[in-house]
């Protein structure tokens, strides 16, 4: 339905209506009353007509009057049906689309690389962005190298599909001759290459089972290791970028922004927030973040993996629910798929 003539059920047209208000104040952060809307979009309508609308949308508690102007601002339901009528993820330029590929490849490591996305992502959207860590947990082996550091002592190197690298030295009671290391490592490698590590320990006993006899104890160290590193390796960790940005916004606040700011520093609370986003796109609105000091927040989040259909970790932007939804949903997903394929490639 096109909105210069509104042609449709009066629900069609209030939907138009309710988008028309949200995205005037989103732009402009003032109250929305009829006349403009008629003005700024062009409706075909009289402004008594949109007045009536108004009040319907009203009556379904999707927009409210803050004051006594005229003009009405949308809910947290208002946000919410807008969000939902979204047909399709807005696109990003050729020219954002090319910067954001760029700025990504040229990291060095897994560390760089999400400093580089969490720095991006709040640069793109003018929010706080929050990137997840990938946990061993969820991630898959991708190679493991035994470095000879003398006759006994060993260096064992983790390398995971999301790039991330666990080294872990260890001493064997006996000498260990290169070629028993190279044997070993071809066997290790040939068993747990490309299993998600939480399920290695039953290819650990076919390993050990095929491993040669003067080998088994020196193996069953090394698997050892393996597995106290997945132990220690407690639910990862995020990194935040763009807190300074929540400043800018600081009228959109009833109250200080300083407990959402005590909020973006304690690492358990956002790793919370992220899982509850689940996989894909996600956005929670306001008071649908069950955490009290993020009540006038919103949070826009989508999961990022190695392959299609598996998600090893979250990334997302925190704001105030006055937000730029089309954009911010945009630019998420787009950074967690260039991310993903990234960590594909590596």
């Amino acid at each position: 339905m096109e909105r210069g003539n509104l042609v449709g059920t009066p629900d069609e047209r209030r939907r138009i209506v309710l988008n028309a208000i949200v995205e005037d104040y989103v732009s402009t952060r003032e109250p929305v009353g009829s006349k403009a809307v008629v003005e700024r979009h062009g409706f075909h309508v009289s402004p008594a007509t949109i007045r009536n609308d108004m009040a319907q949308l009203e009556e379904a508690g999707l927009i409210v009057q803050p004051h006594t102007s005229a003009g009405r601002i949308p809910t947290d339901a208002g946000y919410r049906a807008f969000v939902d009528s979204l047909a399709e993820i807005k696109p990003l330029s050729a020219g954002e689309r090319l910067a954001i590929e760029r700025i990504l490849r040229e990291a060095v490591d897994l560390d760089d690389v999400l400093d580089r996305t969490v720095r991006l992502l709040a640069q793109i959207t003018q929010q706080v962005a929050v990137v997840q860590y990938p946990s061993l947990r969820r991630t898959t082996l991708r190679h493991v190298e035994l470095v000879r550091l003398s006759e006994q002592l060993i260096l064992i190197v983790m390398i995971t599909d999301a790039g991330r690298v666990e080294q872990r030295t260890i001493e064997h009671s006996q000498q260990i001759k290169e070629a028993n290391l190279d044997d070993l490592r071809l066997a290790i490698n040939e068993h747990l290459t490309g299993l998600q590590l939480k399920v290695l320990g039953s290819a650990s006993a076919q390993l050990l089972e095929n491993c040669p006899a003067h080998l088994q104890t020196f193996a069953r160290n090394i698997l050892d290791v393996l597995r106290q590193t997945l132990l220690n390796e407690v639910e990862e960790r995020v990194v935040v970028a763009g807190t300074g940005n929540l400043s800018r916004y600081n009228v959109e606040f009833h109250n200080s922004i300083a407990p959402i700011l005590d909020v973006l520093e304690e690492q358990v609370v956002l790793m919370k927030l992220l899982a509850k986003q689940g996989e894909g796109l996600h956005v929670r609105i306001g008071r649908e973040n069950d955490t009290e000091e993020l009540v006038e927040t919103s949070i826009v989040s989508s999961g990022y993996g190695n392959t299609s259909d598996q998600t090893i970790a979250s990334l997302g932007i925190i704001g105030p629910t006055r937000m730029d939804y089309p954009g911010a949903i945009s630019s998420v997903h787009a950074i967690a798929t260039y991310l993903s394929e990234i960590l594909r490639q590596n």
